[in-house]
């Protein structure tokens, strides 16, 4: 894919050493990857590189925004997202993905792009319920009272429900004593 040619990271000519890489991703992003669930989309995402002489060791943290719908109302909120993706990458004698922690690539490859890496972590960073704020705030205060008032006729039920029978042999018991 020609338009994600920016998330390739030639390492070949990089030292040893901490890189930082910077993406801001936005709707066109995920509309490469035919991925529409987003109205919207503003995420920035921050990569630490680390080349050392055998292996890369990657630190993928994305934070911002998705316009997402309201999983009980269907209206579209910005939901707040945060997340991070560890990943070393190895080499060896053929492409292995098998492990989400390490990435195999073979020896002669010279570049390789982590956009897909970023699409994973920020869809998989989206919570899989997902409740506009205003619902949250109205659900816990209905909650909170209908559990106030259930308690409360709980309550009322324990002191008015006695059985007289049961009264009399409570009276015997406390008779004896004195």
């Amino acid at each position: 894919m020609k338009d994600l040619k920016q998330f390739d990271i030639p390492f070949v000519g990089l030292k040893e050493g901490k890189h930082v890489f910077e993406y801001h991703i936005d709707t066109t992003f995920f509309e490469i990857y035919n991925y529409r669930e987003f109205g919207k989309a503003s995420v920035k995402v921050t990569l630490e590189f680390v080349k050392k002489s055998t292996l890369f060791e990657l630190n993928f943290t994305a934070t911002g925004t998705v316009h997402v719908p309201c999983d009980l109302t269907n209206e579209y909120f910005d939901q707040e997202i945060t997340a991070t993706l560890p990943l070393v990458v190895k080499f060896g004698p053929e492409y292995n993905d098998e492990n989400e922690e390490i990435l195999i690539l073979p020896h002669e490859v010279y570049q390789f792009s982590v956009a897909q890496f970023i699409y994973e972590m920020i869809v998989l960073g989206v919570p899989s319920k997902r409740i506009h704020p205003d619902v949250i705030l109205e659900d816990e205060e209905t909650d909170e009272t209908q559990h106030l008032e259930g308690v409360e006729k709980e309550e009322e039920k324990t002191v008015e429900i006695t059985d007289p029978r049961w009264d009399k042999l409570k009276n015997l018991i406390t008779e004896k004593k004195t």
